[in-house]
């Protein structure tokens, strides 16, 4: 195998198992004889030693500041059951906390580096995979990803690759970036008409079209949360995709949910979604619309609500971004605070993972200091269970929330 050399004392954050080999770090590569280039290719297994010549790991070669991503520590190759037991050991794990249950058969059965694979995302709807590479490491490997997830994990019987959004755009890619991995039922070539069970709710998973993998998997403790707040109340989910919140909320007995989004692609979702689970019932209305646009239009006509969601996609992507998305969750949330009545509850999210626990603590402190409100902390909320944050990785937390109380 192709081995990189690190510079002097650059193994500390390896021995200290963080995953990650930056390409400063890196003194020397040697090539494996076999090699044509005068480079590694980008997704090859490589192994990584110290200057001292000590076997630190091998993972996948990437070009970018993020030159290996490690699959395993202190060893030189991996074993060929490798894939079939990191598998087993995250199902383990969802199965150990109560995940996987008749009411609730969607989870997320690979986090990246928390479950010990950087570079993978694994969600389960029913009897089906999505997988997703965020590598091309990763993406090279995606048959054997399937096949050990076909026979780990007993009742997924189909596995879909969905990873045209997430590989790195410049990277030289052999192979579809998306379609089946692997089926043996010919019933899941289409998901038109595929149905994913969480908490005893029932969602239209659209992985062929959808967002990330199709679902939000990420908010399912937080969407418990607000039906445990939503009794009586006239509830508001911005950005609500395909409508977890809302439907959450409609159980929990809300008075009335407006439920808004710019796609309309995702408001026919959340109409059928509710169709399903609640036939016929008028509390619910969905709109397709802006969002700052929206709260400036129901502020004008004098529309108040006692409990509002905001859950925006990522305002930063990257580090030079977070000045401007900081801003950005500072005027939404202003204009939130300004439309909750009096004693209302606003639960506000960022999953931007350039943008951290502070910063965004402050945006909405901002938010709540220019409008003029008391208000509380009631809950500071984070991603669940089924996201796990490697603690020698702790670059893997990024979702953030807070409920407030609003006087």
């Amino acid at each position: 195998m192709t081995t990189i050399y690190l510079k002097p004392h650059k193994e500390e954050s390896l021995k200290r198992f963080h995953p990650w080999v930056f390409s400063g770090a890196i003194s020397r590569v040697v090539l494996d004889a076999s090699h044509k280039a005068s480079a590694p290719e980008e997704g090859e297994m490589v192994v990584v030693r110290s200057s001292a010549n000590e076997v630190l790991g091998v993972g996948h070669w990437q070009v970018g500041s993020i030159a290996v991503r490690i699959l395993a520590f202190g060893v030189e190759r991996l074993e060929k059951t490798f894939w079939r037991e990191r598998i087993a050991a995250a199902y383990r794990v969802r199965e150990s906390i109560g995940l996987i249950r008749p009411d609730n058969n969607t989870f997320r059965l690979i986090h990246g580096e928390g479950d010990f694979l950087p570079g993978l995302i694994v969600d389960v709807y029913a009897d089906t995979a999505v997988v997703q590479a965020h590598s091309v490491g990763m993406h090279v490997c995606r048959k054997e990803i399937a096949e050990a997830i076909i026979a780990e994990v007993e009742q997924v019987k189909a596995v879909y690759y969905k990873s045209d959004d997430t590989l790195p755009f410049k990277a030289p890619i052999e192979g579809e970036k998306t379609g089946w991995l692997t089926t043996s039922d010919q019933r899941l070539t289409t998901n038109d008409e595929y149905w994913s069970e969480e908490n005893g709710l029932s969602f239209r998973i659209d992985w062929l079209r959808g967002q990330k993998t199709g679902f939000f998997i990420d908010q399912r403790e937080n969407r418990a949360l607000v039906e445990r707040y939503a009794k009586g109340k006239d509830v508001l989910n911005m950005f609500c995709y395909t409508g977890g919140f809302s439907l959450y909320a409609l159980r929990g007995e809300a008075r009335t949910v407006d439920s808004v989004d710019v796609s309309q692609k995702a408001i026919d979702l959340v109409n059928i979604n509710v169709a399903h689970n609640f036939p016929d019932d008028p509390r619910h209305h969905a709109y397709a619309a802006d969002a700052f646009d929206f709260l400036s239009e129901q502020r004008e006509k004098g529309s108040t609500y006692d409990l509002i969601i905001l859950d925006p996609p990522a305002f930063a992507k990257h580090r030079d971004a977070v000045k401007n998305a900081l801003r950005g969750y500072q005027r939404i949330n202003a204009k939130a605070i300004e439309m909750i009545r009096p004693g209302g509850i606003l639960f506000t999210f960022s999953c931007s993972q350039a943008v951290d626990k502070e910063a965004f603590r402050l945006a909405v402190f901002s938010a709540a200091a220019q409008v003029g409100r008391k208000v509380r902390i009631l809950h500071q909320l984070h991603q669940p269970q089924d996201h796990p944050i490697n603690i020698y990785h702790p670059e893997g937390e990024y979702l953030k929330g807070l409920v407030l109380y609003v006087e």
